[in-house]
């Protein structure tokens, strides 16, 4: 979530029209197209996020210039040339890393925290099983992880909780 995205279609010297469907999560599809006997791009329906990136490894590619949720989908590259015509799909899944918190609730129990994940984190304990776990899934697909040790062994002092996510993991640790 917030990089570019590049998705490209394999390079063929010989095409005479090679055109993007994009059909997002959000919103309504969108077209880009360009013509190689005028050298010209038109688009329909597009944002201003979507636009051409021309490199000399990648020919004509899409850009998708930071990167949401909304922008999940599937992305078809259809090329026309003399020897027939070809397509390529991508589906983009946007990966959204969980914001970690740790803390001692009232009781004095540690509870971890892994907020507004895509997909959702997994989270475990260092030394310590007994533990519930919570999801609260939210309207924009994203899901907070919420787990809450039951029971402390007495002799230990630190209590460590793990996120594990696509994204990255992570790790911190709580005295309550």
């Amino acid at each position: 979530i917030g990089n570019s995205s590049v998705l490209s279609c394999p390079l063929n010297p010989n095409i005479t029209l090679l055109t993007w469907k994009i059909s997002p999560k959000v919103g309504g599809p969108c077209n880009l197209g360009y013509r190689a006997d005028t050298d010209t791009t038109g688009r329909t329906n597009c944002s201003d996020s979507m636009n051409w990136k021309f490199r000399p490894d990648l020919g004509l590619a899409l850009e998708i210039q930071q990167v949401g949720i909304a922008q999940e989908g599937n992305y078809t590259c259809e090329v026309v040339t003399p020897d027939g015509n070809f397509h390529w799909t991508y589906h983009l899944t946007v990966l959204v890393p969980p914001r970690l918190s740790l803390y001692c609730d009232d009781r004095g129990r540690p509870v971890c925290e892994a907020a507004a994940g895509k997909p959702p984190a997994r989270v475990s304990w260092l030394l310590e099983s007994n533990s519930s776990l919570e999801e609260e899934r939210h309207s924009n697909g994203t899901v907070t992880v919420l787990s809450r040790l039951a029971a402390r062994s007495t002799n230990v002092t630190d209590t460590t909780c793990m996120v594990f996510h696509p994204a990255g993991n992570w790790s911190e640790s709580i005295a309550c």
